[in-house]
């Protein structure tokens, strides 16, 4: 066994620092649990630091953009772990992230063949450049049991497979994968697998991925239990492409945020089935001027709220909502200073020293016809 244990925290080797270094890595603790934050920037880390968060429930590794490969030479990633795996299991460990590293594949998926032993829950992995390829998994490898994985900024050198190869490494039971600047969506589906348990699917932040992209990063029949898709600042520019998407994943949606993108009118367009449970839609902050044409006919909610909706929405452009948004939009403010108008209340704007007395007169004026 060739340091294996050190992999699961990172830091894999037992490089000392001098005595003047300090710690990198420190404890924090609260009264629901132990968190343990280690920032290796330093030209010459003490990574033996890193077994501080043998008791943390919540670790953090920041690698300071180093690179990783050379540790390739000194890590064992396909050794037997034999007597460490109670060890492993006993790791009160629950959340990890790791953030700027450049790590070698095989260091990857190593160490999520050790997490495999863990109670790991949730992962996150943040400015990450992955570089080689992808061994595949050992006949008797697997990964964590991950109820959330959440990936921001991650280039893979296997480019579109890179989703597949990670899927080999993770437990069946997934429930919450998030994916932002991503540097390619466009994935092999023959390759990817089925995500049997995914109910949440967030892409948010790809403003790259646009219509055409969200048709390749949902690979039909692979996501049979998603519920809610969020598409925030995704590069959408229409609900009917959007729908037309979502139609050719079939995915049983029932909600999608579809906010802070730039929607344009879709009049003309064909028709849309949109997925027949979904009853949640989102379109704040996406400068919408009236309602799209073709939403879902039946929704629980609707969000236009934050929009440029110059006059309240007529009940025939509207679904049938149970629950309606309208907050932010400028026909909202008009309305108010109508309504201040007509109950006597006068709106307080700027005045100039020597129009101070006149417009005092004239609003009390104002006020006494209207209370007569």
């Amino acid at each position: 066994m060739k340091l294996m244990l050190g992999l699961l925290l990172l830091p894999l080797t037992l490089v000392h620092a001098s005595p003047a270094t300090p710690e990198p890595c420190e404890l924090d603790q609260d009264e629901e649990s132990v968190r343990c934050y280690c920032n290796f920037s330093d030209p010459q880390p003490n990574w033996s630091s890193a077994f501080l968060c043998a008791g943390a429930e919540d670790v953090e590794f920041y690698g300071g953009g180093r690179s990783l490969e050379y540790l390739l030479k000194r890590v064992d990633t396909e050794a037997n772990l034999g007597q460490y795996t109670d060890i492993i299991r006993s790791l009160p460990l629950k959340r990890l992230t790791v953030r700027s590293a450049r790590v070698p594949t095989q260091i990857l998926f190593g160490t999520l063949r050790v997490l495999g032993y863990s109670g790991l829950r949730e992962l996150t992995l943040e400015n990450l450049e992955v570089t080689g390829t992808a061994l595949s998994p050992l006949l008797d490898a697997t990964g964590p049991d991950l109820n959330t994985l959440s990936l921001r900024n991650v280039s893979w050198a296997t480019t579109d497979t890179w989703l597949a190869e990670l899927q080999q490494w993770l437990k069946p039971g997934l429930k919450v994968l998030s994916i932002a600047q991503a540097h390619s969506l466009n994935f092999s589906c023959k390759q990817v697998g089925v995500f049997p348990a995914l109910a949440t699917l967030d892409l948010s932040d790809n403003p790259e991925l646009g219509e055409k992209g969200l048709i390749s990063a949902l690979c039909p029949h692979k996501f049979p239990t998603l519920q809610v898709l969020a598409l925030r600042n995704a590069g959408m520019e229409t609900t009917s492409g959007v729908c037309s998407a979502l139609a050719a994943a079939r995915v049983p949606l029932q909600a999608l945020d579809l906010s802070h993108n730039s929607l344009r009118d879709t009049a003309g367009t064909p028709s849309c089935d949109w997925p027949s449970q979904l009853n949640s839609l989102n379109l704040s902050f996406t400068g919408l001027e009236h309602v799209p044409k073709g939403l879902p006919a039946k929704l629980s909610v609707l969000d236009l709220s934050y929009n440029r909706l110059d006059r309240k929405p007529r009940p025939e452009e509207l679904p049938e909502v149970g629950s309606l948004s309208l907050t932010g939009n400028p026909f909202l403010h008009s309305e108010s200073q109508s309504e201040a108008y007509n109950s006597g209340v006068v709106i307080a704007t700027a005045l100039s020293p020597g129009s101070a007395g006149l417009s005092g007169t004239l609003a009390l004026l104002l006020g006494h016809r209207l209370f007569v």
